[in-house]
């Protein structure tokens, strides 16, 4: 029987494009994806199968964006996280960020390091943020970190392997996602989770993500399901 995705990751993509089709401000178009980051956050939580959601909420490569929408994004994170945190811990949902989110507003910085103290002992679903993220970086401060243990004598350069490197990466010590899900007709990855995808299912959507519903979620996860994952092998040794 084909099984559910335990992770799955989406690259949530569109909203600026999205209400600029309706001849309304970027800002509006992310705000509208707020209401489909929850919907989809319920969807998960239901599924006894998904364990894990992790989102692309804010690269590190969007600071570029204007300083307008920049504001607005920081702004609408805060407002978020403070509105739906009791909604999180009655529904057992754990909060998890990975970037750098020091980099953050204080405000901002201060509710998200409150709503994962607040949610740190639910079990029910893990909802991953990445907030000022890039993979490319990650990976970097990884071999940073793994250098100075074999510069210090603590191990030696043998003793590097994958799970090594793993085990350094902002995700450690969740699972990769079985499947990434890229809204908004793009087909790129955006520096996003370059590592743990390596043997991820992806499914490109070519929905904004303010369209994007959970009927959606359910047809790519189906889609998923149709799939044969054979992680280098072939499907005699699969079957």
């Amino acid at each position: 029987m084909p099984k559910t995705p335990k992770h799955i990751a989406i690259i949530m993509d569109g909203n600026g494009r999205w209400a600029q089709s309706l001849n309304k401000p970027r800002i509006f178009g992310h705000k509208v994806g707020v209401e489909r980051v929850r919907d989809i956050v319920k969807y998960c939580r239901n599924d006894k199968e998904i364990k894990i959601l992790t989102l692309y909420t804010f690269s590190s490569e969007n600071w570029t964006r204007p300083k307008t929408e920049i504001k607005g994004l920081m702004n609408l994170i805060k407002i978020t996280i403070k509105k739906e945190i009791r909604d999180l811990i009655q529904n057992g949902i754990k909060i998890n960020i990975i970037g750098d989110i020091s980099k953050l507003p204080k405000s901002v910085c201060a509710e998200l390091e409150n709503s994962m103290l607040k949610t740190e002992n639910n079990d029910k679903l893990t909802l991953n943020l990445a907030i000022n993220y890039g993979s490319k970086q990650e990976i970097v401060n990884a071999i940073k970190i793994i250098s100075n243990k074999v510069t210090s004598g603590e191990i030696g350069a043998s003793d590097i392997d994958e799970e090594l490197v793993e085990s350094k990466l902002l995700t450690h010590p969740y699972p990769p996602p079985d499947l990434l899900i890229r809204t908004g007709g793009e087909y790129r990855l955006s520096n996003f989770l370059l590592w743990q995808t390596a043997y991820s299912e992806i499914i490109f959507n070519n929905k904004f993500w303010p369209d994007y519903r959970e009927d959606d979620l359910e047809s790519d996860i189906n889609t998923f399901k149709s799939r044969e994952r054979r992680f280098g092998k072939i499907s005699e040794q699969i079957n």
